[in-house]
């Protein structure tokens, strides 16, 4: 057993992972909103920030679908 082992178990990990998941869902959220702000205050179209929300959806439903087809 090392020591890393002890530290870390099942538990730890189903946190990490849910935790980051729960990270990515509001960073796509957040980008997606600061999109619609700058273009409803502004008039000013943000493409980058599009870019960046699209990215974080296309890899979540992505990894939905993989995990779906693959568990």
């Amino acid at each position: 057993m090392s020591i890393l082992e002890r530290f870390v178990d099942e538990r730890f990990l189903a946190h990490r992972r849910q935790s980051t998941a729960v990270a990515g869902q509001v960073a796509m959220v957040l980008a997606m909103s600061l999109f619609l702000w700058r273009h409803y205050a502004d008039h000013v179209w943000s493409w980058d920030l599009f870019a960046v929300g699209l990215a974080f959806a296309a890899v979540k439903l992505g990894m939905m679908a993989w995990r779906l087809t693959h568990d």
